[in-house]
């Protein structure tokens, strides 16, 4: 009997204990045995992550000095893994017995794959799809859009196929593709950082697929609030910074005009208009960053 290649299941731990630990009891029904999994705290402030090592002695802590952000806290716990595969996933899932091994068979029969993601369903309504993979980056909006999106999930979604990029909540990467690739890049911190790390993926001749043979569930952004002037700020300023770091210099062109007459006066109207002015502030801060930093991609 063939032994199961070693999966290295690695997620994120902020300021979110208890919700971690309802992730990590699901794990326990897995199917598939040969794993370890490994939880990076981020420097939490407000949270104390031994009750993490306490409940579930069989994990590895990473306890990191500083919060690296998604990015950094990733490659901190990719550091410490062994595994012939890293699944990277957010602790605000529940992941069902027979979610592993799909995805790594996809490796398995085809390695010209890149990374993949499951389908990703929404807790709170487990009939709701939230990703069935994702159309590609549009070059005005620099916007994507999640296939299948509140969709019933009755079967539509249920081919496996190249996609245009992994979804950050559940992402398996072979170890050979990130020592060939490299890591995600940390300059993001906070959303985006996934996208552009399938766009250096396929940049080497990779595919990235979507596998809905294997399935989570997602509480979604508990960390940072559904709607915070938090997400806002590293939404908007890491849009623009994907576009700089993928675009061709005709397409950024393109993206950066269609920002400055469309999508910045569009955005700042309707933030004062509705009276959000916190978010009013933290989509500006966004866009001063990038012109500060207009040299700095990296």
């Amino acid at each position: 009997m063939k032994t199961q290649p070693l999966v290295s299941i690695i997620t994120i731990n902020y300021n979110e204990s208890g919700v971690t630990l309802e992730m990590l009891e699901s794990l326990k029904n897995l199917r598939y045995k040969n794993v370890e999994v490994i939880v990076v705290d981020n420097a939490s402030p407000n949270d104390n992550p031994d009750v993490i090592k306490e409940n579930f002695p069989e994990v590895h802590l990473i306890k990191s000095d500083k919060n690296l952000g998604f990015a950094g806290g990733n490659n901190l716990g990719v550091q410490e893994a062994r595994g012939d595969y890293l699944l990277f996933i957010n602790n605000d899932t529940i992941v069902p017995e027979n979610c592993i091994a799909p995805l790594v068979e996809t490796f398995e029969k085809d390695p010209s794959i890149g990374m993949v993601s499951p389908k990703i369903k929404f807790h709170w309504d487990d009939t709701l799809i939230q990703y069935a993979g994702y159309t590609p980056m549009n070059h005005w909006t620099i916007r994507n859009n999640s296939i299948g999106y509140h969709q019933k999930d009755n079967g539509d979604y249920d081919q496996p196929m190249e996609t245009a990029s992994i979804h950050g909540a559940a992402m398996m990467v072979p170890r050979r593709i990130i020592d060939e690739v490299g890591l995600m890049t940390e300059i993001y911190f906070l959303y985006y950082e996934e996208h552009d790390w399938a766009e250096m993926v396929k940049r080497a001749g990779y595919k990235v697929y979507y596998q809905p043979r294997s399935y989570i569930l997602h509480k979604e952004s508990l960390s940072t609030g559904k709607f915070s002037p938090l997400k806002t700020y590293y939404i908007s300023r890491n849009r623009i910074l994907f576009a700089r770091r993928n675009f061709t210099t005709l397409q950024l062109t393109v993206s950066l005009v269609f920002q400055a007459l469309v999508s910045i006066p569009k955005n700042t109207l309707t933030f004062l208009f509705k009276r959000e002015y916190r978010h009013l502030q933290a989509f500006w801060n966004a866009i001063i960053w990038n012109v500060r930093h207009h040299k700095v991609i990296h």
